[in-house]
């Protein structure tokens, strides 16, 4: 992802915009797992984060979700399973509590479908997995000082590849909304406090998560899931004609 409308020059040559993936943080969230056997990659690029699994976790089984053929490519050149499919409208092509760990690094800011997409996570996930979100965060400081001055939220623009926006509150309470006590967050951190350089940019994220780029959060799933997620638009009458239906 990069930041839209910006140059790489001045103070911005120092930022390392590679903190907006969290690799420090994944590999944090990675120590408190446990009893990781079968791991799936939402949007897994060219396969970083499962290599931090791997590393993590060197028996496990590897799957990708990926549609970019070059990193389809490399996906398969690392042994990891790799499935080409429409994440907002078909299922994932795994069994009811099958996998134990899912990531979704910097993916669902892309998709609209997202009560369909939670579904097919919470329906894939052993109770007692892991759930590892990095999302970019729209409540960031560089964000809050933008509006003030009438500027769109980076993460947030028309001409970008962003759909949807997520702060730490809103999406704890989208969760929560939809599939009450189903998942407890056992962590939260955030990353790259921009337009900080890294040093600074780690320090500040460490103190102030919730004012970071992106935020991090790891989840554990608490009990057996049916198709709330699927359930809550018609409930809720949200008037978008979301995918509600198997």
């Amino acid at each position: 992802m990069r930041i839209i409308g910006c140059e790489h020059s001045g103070w911005l040559r120092f930022v390392d915009h590679h903190e907006t993936y969290g690799p420090d943080v994944i590999r944090d969230f990675l120590k408190s797992t446990s009893c990781v056997d079968t791991a799936l990659d939402l949007g897994a690029g060219s396969g970083r984060d499962l290599g931090f699994i791997h590393e993590a976790f060197p028996q496990e089984k590897l799957y990708g979700l990926e549609f970019l053929p070059e990193n389809i490519e490399k996906l398969k050149s690392k042994n990891i399973e790799t499935h080409k499919i429409n994440i907002e409208s078909e299922r994932l092509p795994f069994a009811d509590e099958s996998i134990s760990l899912c990531i979704c690094n910097q993916f669902l800011e892309h998709t609209k479908e997202l009560f369909w997409i939670f579904h097919e996570i919470t329906r894939v996930l052993k109770v007692g997995g892991s759930l590892i979100i990095g999302v970019p965060n729209v409540a960031s400081l560089h964000n809050r000082v933008g509006l003030l001055f009438g500027k769109q939220p980076t993460q947030a623009k028309s001409c970008s590849a962003h759909v949807r926006c997520f702060s730490k509150g809103d999406l704890l309470q989208f969760i929560s909304e939809c599939f009450p006590g189903g998942y407890s967050l056992k962590k939260f951190s955030g990353s790259q406090f921009y337009p900080f350089p890294p040093r600074a940019s780690k320090f500040l994220s460490s103190c102030f998560p919730t004012l970071s780029f992106s935020i991090f959060f790891l989840l554990v799933k608490e009990k057996s899931y049916q198709r709330s997620f699927l359930d809550y638009p018609s409930k809720a009458h949200l008037e978008t004609n979301f995918k509600v239906s198997l």
